[in-house]
């Protein structure tokens, strides 16, 4: 499964994508806002890599590799996965990102997330894609903003206990 843009390539992760996602695992301001904040090293990359992968095989979707269509390199990723993190949203699938640094500023999250979404609704046919940010990135509001999301609620995750706003696109909505 490969979708491409104008400027990546998003398909399924390959072993030598650890390395370079471990890096982007590693980088405290990339984690900032990911559950409680804490950095990945390349043993815990190497196992989400193997969920994510899992993923595609049991629901038919997941997380892509970001790859930058002119020098190939792993940017992080986009894709859809079940928040199962955050209970009182299910049965939900979320649009998801998580880029390195050095590729912030640039469109490119929202780019790949556009992609995403569209993927999940005209390939797999989901009526409703939620996207989780926490209370405070409003980088990534912007992208939800971008991508035609609309605010549904506010809570509080049980997974790092922080404040997060659910936002949703439905397929109806075009």
């Amino acid at each position: 499964m490969t979708l491409e843009t104008s400027r990546l390539i998003l398909r399924r992760w390959r072993e030598e994508d650890v390395g370079p996602m471990a890096a982007v695992n590693a980088d405290p301001e990339v984690m900032r806002w990911i559950r409680d904040g804490g950095v990945l090293d390349e043993q815990q990359t190497r196992g989400r890599i193997r969920a994510w992968e899992s993923e595609w095989e049991s629901r038919g979707y997941g997380l892509f590799a970001v790859e930058i269509r002119a020098t190939g390199e792993l940017a992080g990723f986009t894709g859809l996965s079940v928040p199962d993190f955050l209970p009182e949203v299910l049965p939900a699938v979320e649009v998801g990102w998580r880029l390195g640094r050095s590729h912030w500023g640039q469109g490119l999250a929202t780019e790949a997330a556009a992609a995403a979404v569209r993927f999940g609704f005209e390939e797999r046919g989901l009526e409703r894609i939620v996207s989780i940010v926490q209370v405070g990135n409003d980088a990534s509001e912007r992208i939800t903003a971008k991508l035609g999301m609309r605010l549904v609620r506010e809570t509080v995750s049980p997974a790092g206990g922080r404040r997060v706003r659910v936002f949703e696109a439905s397929s109806a909505a075009g």
